[in-house]
């Protein structure tokens, strides 16, 4: 057991990391020493080469973290209690390069099980990463402001997004990754508080997800600037999944927010081969683009979505998105408008 710790380089490129037995931080807010970040527990900042691997275990300790009263509950009657509130990331990596991850197991996080931010040249591989279903911001992996990441052979159960991708993340490669129970793949948020967003060429294929709420996703707030281009989903196969497939532009955490006029632009999103069961409390298509910004140029092809119980309760739903189906969906969606709107035709770059 060891409290927040920062390894700081510049360092010798090829440091090996290598835990073998079970690593872990105090039990829970009460055991934290007061001087200790409450952002992450093990940083590495500013290191080149490293490899942490491992047949051993991080052990998060976080149940207390999630049980505090500022942490996003379900209540009663269908609300959600107060959220979120400061709790450490068990793995933090910022500012650095030529990163290797590989067969650790990670689980029980207080939040974020593994964040990289403001990196380039990522390998991950092998992990399995666990924490119950209802443990709240416990994303499996997220990655902000990185490029050039790949993950791999993996196995992802927690709370929240089984992969989050944030602004500023680019040439992502994600395969044969098993999600679930989860929130599913996101794309974003992206643009809150009216920031601008970029994030290209992004790549999802061969991959499991199960029991999430959602599959794979993109969502963005209302008053964002920037875009969203270039991203694939090949070759996944989704089991009781609600929200299998969605663009959703109107996120939102409340019930408060203001329409706006400006928006995150979303082009470029090919689904093929999308195949499996859904929770018909969803419709398992949801394309929800912003009414100033249209989503262009999306492609399905070989998407097949079927009732995981009962009969099909909603169509796919289709906002301001244009596209093409290259062959015919089940359930068939017909919302999707042809052609690009001239409006989005002549803004091309949207600062990114």
């Amino acid at each position: 057991m060891i409290t927040a710790t920062t390894f700081s380089g510049p360092c010798q490129p090829g440091l090996v990391f290598q835990i073998d037995g079970v690593l872990q931080p105090p039990g829970g807010p009460d055991c934290w020493p007061e001087t200790d970040s409450k952002q992450q527990w093990l940083l590495f900042n500013q290191v080149e080469a490293l490899t942490v691997k491992g047949s051993g275990t991080i052990e998060g300790n976080g149940e207390d973290w999630w049980n505090l009263p500022c942490k996003p509950h379900k209540g009663p009657h269908g609300s959600t209690l107060p959220g979120p509130c400061d709790s450490p990331a068990l793995l933090r990596f910022f500012l650095s390069c030529k990163l290797t991850l590989k067969d650790l197991r990670i689980e029980n996080s207080p939040k974020f099980h593994v964040k990289f931010d403001n990196c380039e040249g990522v390998h991950i591989e092998g992990l399995s990463i666990n924490s119950p279903a209802l443990s709240p911001n416990t994303d499996g992996i997220h990655i902000e402001n990185t490029k050039s990441v790949g993950i791999y052979n993996s196995k992802i159960s927690n709370g929240d997004d089984c992969i989050s991708i944030g602004t500023g993340c680019s040439d992502v490669d994600i395969e044969n990754v098993t999600c679930g129970p989860s929130h599913g793949i996101s794309i974003g948020s992206l643009g809150v508080h009216n920031s601008q967003a970029c994030v290209a060429n992004i790549t999802v294929r061969n991959t499991v997800i199960r029991h999430s709420d959602n599959g794979v996703r993109i969502k963005t707030w209302q008053g964002g600037t920037g875009s969203v281009t270039g991203l694939t989903f090949d070759t996944i196969y989704m089991e009781d999944v609600r929200n299998c497939i969605i663009i959703d532009q109107y996120y939102c955490l409340s019930k408060s927010c203001m329409n706006q006029s400006t928006a995150v632009y979303v082009s470029d999103v090919v689904y093929n081969n999308i195949r499996g069961t859904y929770d018909v409390r969803s419709p398992p298509i949801h394309f929800a683009c912003s009414d100033s910004m249209p989503c262009t140029n999306i492609t399905m092809s070989e998407v097949e979505l079927l009732p995981f119980e009962g009969e099909l309760v909603d169509d796919p739903f289709c906002w301001n998105a244009y596209g093409a189906q290259q062959t015919l969906t089940i359930p068939p969606i017909t919302c999707l408008q042809d052609g690009e709107p001239e409006a989005v035709a002549e803004r091309a770059s949207f600062g990114c």
